[in-house]
């Protein structure tokens, strides 16, 4: 849809929208004090500023919350059924990978989570599946504070596709 649509939406409906683009309550709350937006410049200019320097670690653990595993198709089917069209589009090259590279993102993920707390998060935009592998196993060596940064980072470049998709999504109705 057109900003100028998405701008028209009621707010709670346009809140609903935002929250498919990054599941953290506190960002969404912030967009929608500056609702509706003027250009598509400022909205992905406020998502910037809300997301690095309004939130803070609970929010980026909430966001990371609504995102599947990675390689975890059944999850993207059930607990995440708002937002999985656009993260099975993301994660499209999984659904490729051999059983070898599953197993081994599964085992991953798994060392991840347990290292961290939170699931491995990763913009899988146009990434094989081998190259989300070698990343999270590259990430595995990171200290917390710095695995944080990246992961808020790798949120923040999912969400900005996200925005991107909503505001070019085809009208249904």
């Amino acid at each position: 849809m057109l900003l100028r649509k998405f701008n028209k939406l009621p707010k709670t409906k346009a809140m609903a929208e935002l929250e498919k683009c990054c599941g953290a309550g506190k960002w969404c709350r912030l967009m929608m004090k500056d609702f509706p937006f003027p250009s598509k410049r400022k909205l992905l200019s406020l998502a910037k500023r809300n997301w690095f320097e309004r939130c803070k670690e609970k929010d980026y653990l909430e966001a990371f919350e609504h995102h599947p595993k990675i390689g975890d198709v059944r999850s993207l089917k059930k607990k995440f059924a708002s937002t999985s069209k656009w993260a099975g589009q993301e994660q499209a090259s999984v659904q490729e990978a051999n059983d070898q590279v599953i197993k081994a993102l599964a085992k991953g993920n798994k060392a991840y989570e347990k290292k961290f707390g939170y699931i491995f998060i990763v913009c899988a935009t146009g990434k094989t599946a081998e190259e989300m592998l070698a990343l999270l196993e590259a990430r595995l060596n990171n200290e917390p504070e710095e695995e944080l940064k990246i992961a808020m980072g790798e949120q923040h470049k999912i969400t900005l596709i996200r925005i991107e998709k909503l505001l070019q999504k085809e009208e249904t109705t």
